[in-house]
C-alpha cells in the first residue's frame, strides 16, 4: 500500500509528540511551533483527501496484529479526511485569531501549558475522526473532554473556574453512559471493532432479545455523546462555557469538539448498527424531536440575550439541534445535510467567536450590547468579519448557512412522510426568522452611530488575524457558491462508510 496509508497515524501521534515536547518550550516557542506543525497536519489530511477521492476507496490501518479488544484500527475515506482537513484549518484559524488574546488573558508562565492541552485535544480529534474501534473511540472521548476543561480553567477567572466545572460534571457524566453504551454493545457482540460488531447485529436482528438489549446499549450510548454535544435539553453549560472562555478556545470547542462527538455517534449508527437497522428503530424519531426542540428553544434563547456572546453560545445550541434533526431525518439526503451542517456550523461559529472581544475592545471591554453601539464603525474589518458571519447564520444566499438550510429542506422533501416534511419546514421557517431578528438587531446595532465617544483603544490588527479571518470567511463562501463539490464527497464517503 502507498506510504500516505501511515498518514492518519502520523497526524495522532505527532499532536501527541508535540503535546508533551510544548511543556518544554516557552509561551512564544510553543505557540510558534503549535502554527508550524499545524501546517504540516493540514498537508497530511490534504494528502490523505486527495487520495482516497483518487482511489475511490477507504483504507484501513491495523495497529498490531491482534483482535480486539486487544488491537485496534484507523479508518481513512473520504469523509473523514474532509472533515480532519476542515477541522485542522479552523484549528488554526483559532489559533492565529485569538493569538493576542491568550496573551492577554493567560499568566506568561501557562502560555505553553495551553499550547500543550491544545495539541493533546488535536489527537483527540485526529483519533476520533480516524477511528475504527469503539473502545478507542472512548479512550479519545476521555482525552477531549480532559482537554477542554483545561483551556476553559486555566484562564482563571471566577466564571470560567465554574463553567469548566460545570462542563466537566456534564461531560464526565456523558462518558460515563457512553461507557455503559460500549459495554452492552460488547456484552451483545463480543467485538470492539466497528466491522465485526455491525455483522454480528446482522446476525441477531431477528432475535427480540438481543434487539432489546441492543436498543438499550444504543439508546445509553446516544445520550452520553448528546450531553456531551449539547443537544436539548442538555445544552445549559453552553453559555458560560462558550461565552467565558478565551476567544481561541470558544471558537475551538463550539466549532470542534462538539462536532466530534456527533461525528463519532453518526459513525457509530452506520459502521456498528448499520444505517438500514437503526432508521427502524424509535431512537431516530426521538433525535428529530429534540433536535426540532434545540433549534427552537436555542433560538428564542438567543434572541433574549444581553450579551454577544451567550447570544452565539445560545445559537449554537440550536444549531447541534440541526444537525440532529439532519439524523432524525434520516436517508442519504438527511445525513448528508447533517454532515454538511457541521462543516458549514464550524468555520462560521469560529469566525463569530474571535470577533466579538474585537469588538467588545473598542466599547470598553464589554460584551454587552448597549455598549457595542457603533463598535462595527470603530472597527470596520472586525465589523465585516463578524457582518459575514451573522449573514451566514441567517442564510443568506451566497453563504454557506444558505446552502445547509436548503439541504436540510431538500432531504425534508425526499424523506417520504408528509408528517416530517410539515414539520421541519415550519422548524426551518421559525428558526430562520428568529435568526433574522436577533443577528439583523445585532449588525444594526455595531453599525450604527454612537452618541457617545469611543470607549476603547483602536488596535491595529496583525497581518495574521487578518489571514485567519479571511480563511474562514473563504471557506464559508466555498461552501456556500459550490456546495454540491461537498455535499458529493460527502455522500462518497457515506457509501463508504457502508
Amino acid at each position: 500500500m502507498s506510504f500516505i496509508t501511515n498518514f492518519p497515524l502520523f497526524t495522532i501521534v505527532l499532536s501527541l509528540f508535540s503535546g508533551v515536547l510544548c511543556t518544554m518550550l516557552g509561551g512564544k516557542a510553543a505557540r510558534r511551533y503549535t502554527i508550524c506543525y499545524e501546517c504540516v497536519l493540514i498537508a497530511l489530511a490534504a494528502c490523505i483527501l486527495t487520495y482516497t477521492v483518487r482511489t475511490g476507496a477507504a483504507f484501513t490501518y491495523v495497529m498490531g496484529e491482534f483482535p480486539a479488544p486487544w488491537g485496534n484500527e484507523i479508518r481513512a475515506g473520504v469523509l473523514e479526511s474532509l472533515l480532519a482537513l476542515a477541522f485542522l484549518i479552523v484549528m488554526l484559524c483559532s489559533m492565529l485569531g485569538g493569538a493576542r488574546f491568550i496573551d492577554i488573558d493567560l499568566d506568561e508562565s501557562k502560555v505553553n501549558l495551553y499550547y500543550t492541552l491544545i495539541n493533546l485535544m488535536t489527537a483527540a480529534i485526529m483519533a476520533i475522526l480516524w477511528t475504527n474501534d469503539i473502545f478507542t473511540g472512548y479512550v479519545f472521548l476521555e482525552i477531549l473532554t480532559l482537554t477542554s476543561c483545561g483551556i476553559l480553567i486555566v484562564r482563571e477567572i471566577g466564571r470560567t473556574t465554574l463553567a469548566a466545572i460545570r462542563y466537566m460534571i456534564f461531560n464526565l457524566l456523558g462518558s460515563g453512559l457512553f461507557l455503559l453504551g460500549v459495554v452492552l454493545l460488547y456484552d451483545v457482540t463480543g467485538n470492539l471493532l466497528m466491522v465485526p460488531m455491525q455483522e454480528t447485529i446482522r446476525e441477531l436482528a431477528s432475535d427480540p432479545r438481543s434487539m432489546t438489549a441492543m436498543t438499550m446499549a444504543l439508546g445509553i450510548l446516544t445520550i452520553g455523546l448528546s450531553i456531551k454535544s449539547g443537544l436539548f435539553p442538555f445544552h445549559f453549560w453552553m453559555p458560560d462555557t462558550y461565552g467565558y472562555a478565551t476567544p481561541s478556545s470558544g471558537s475551538v470547542l463550539s466549532a470542534l469538539v462538539s462536532k466530534c462527538y456527533i461525528f463519532l455517534l453518526i459513525k457509530i449508527y452506520y459502521r456498528v448498527v448499520g444505517i438500514g437497522l437503526f432508521e427502524q428503530l424509535p431512537l431516530r424519531n426521538i433525535l428529530l424531536v429534540l433536535g426540532m426542540c434545540g433549534i427552537v428553544f436555542g433560538s428564542v434563547s438567543a434572541l433574549r440575550a444581553d450579551h454577544i456572546n451567550r447570544m452565539i453560545a445560545f445559537s449554537s445550541a440550536a444549531q447541534i439541534g440541526y444537525i440532529y434533526m439532519g439524523i432524525g431525518i434520516g436517508g442519504r439526503a438527511g445525513y448528508t445535510a447533517a454532515l454538511f451542517h457541521i462543516l458549514a456550523h464550524s468555520v462560521t461559529k469560529s469566525l463569530l467567536f474571535l470577533t466579538t472581544p474585537r469588538l467588545a475592545e473598542v466599547s470598553g471591554n464589554s460584551l454587552l450590547f448597549r455598549e457595542l453601539q457603533g463598535s462595527g464603525l470603530r472597527d470596520p474589518s472586525t465589523g465585516v468579519f463578524f457582518g459575514a458571519a451573522g449573514l451566514s447564520m441567517i442564510g443568506i444566499p451566497i453563504f454557506a448557512g444558505f446552502s445547509s438550510k436548503l439541504l436540510f429542506a431538500q432531504a425534508a422533501v425526499s424523506c417520504g412522510s408528509t408528517k416530517r416534511l410539515i414539520l421541519v419546514m415550519l422548524v426551518l421557517a421559525v428558526s430562520s426568522l428568529l435568526n433574522a431578528l436577533y443577528f439583523i438587531r445585532t449588525l444594526i446595532r455595531i453599525f450604527s452611530e454612537s452618541n457617545e465617544r469611543s470607549r476603547g483603544t483602536i488596535k491595529r490588527h496583525g497581518i495574521l488575524y487578518g489571514i485567519s479571518m479571511s480563511t474562514l470567511i473563504a471557506m464559508n463562501l466555498a461552501l456556500g457558491l459550490f456546495s454540491w463539490v461537498f455535499t458529493g464527497l460527502i455522500q462518497t464517503g457515506l457509501s463508504m462508510f457502508g
